[in-house]
């Protein structure tokens, strides 16, 4: 069982660092429209209010940017923000998943369009 993947290549240049450093818990509302609030708790951790509810969302540095977790969502849902690899190198990919190998037609439009909110929210800040 493999699980549901999808992604944007944003046409922003950046670096692994900056992305690091501009994208805190505190600062995904500025990125994207779908997140309502974040409340960190901890350093790399705390609640977030979204299109889906209420969850804790953790934050990890990874090669090439960040990592973000629902913990507690139940179809797993976590996305990464990077740049710097191929086959676009000069571009950030946002890159979601969940655990399912099929889920909704309505659960896959709110991924699309959270993932589509992240792209503009990426090229309004940082483009």
């Amino acid at each position: 069982m493999e699980p549901m993947e999808f992604f944007r290549q944003v046409p922003v240049r950046s670096s692994e660092g900056a992305l690091r450093e501009r994208i805190e818990l505190a600062s995904l509302p500025d990125f994207c429209a779908s997140i309502g609030n974040v409340e960190p708790t901890e350093p790399g951790q705390g609640q977030i209010f979204c299109l889906w509810g209420e969850f804790l969302i953790r934050r990890s540095p990874i090669t090439g940017g960040l990592r973000f977790e629902l913990a507690d969502c139940p179809n797993g849902l976590q996305w990464t923000i990077t740049t710097g690899f191929p086959p676009e190198p000069d571009q950030v990919i946002v890159h979601a998943s969940i655990n399912r190998p099929s889920q909704s037609d309505e659960l896959v439009e709110s991924i699309d369009e959270f993932l589509d909110d992240w792209q503009q929210g990426l090229i309004d800040v940082l483009g």
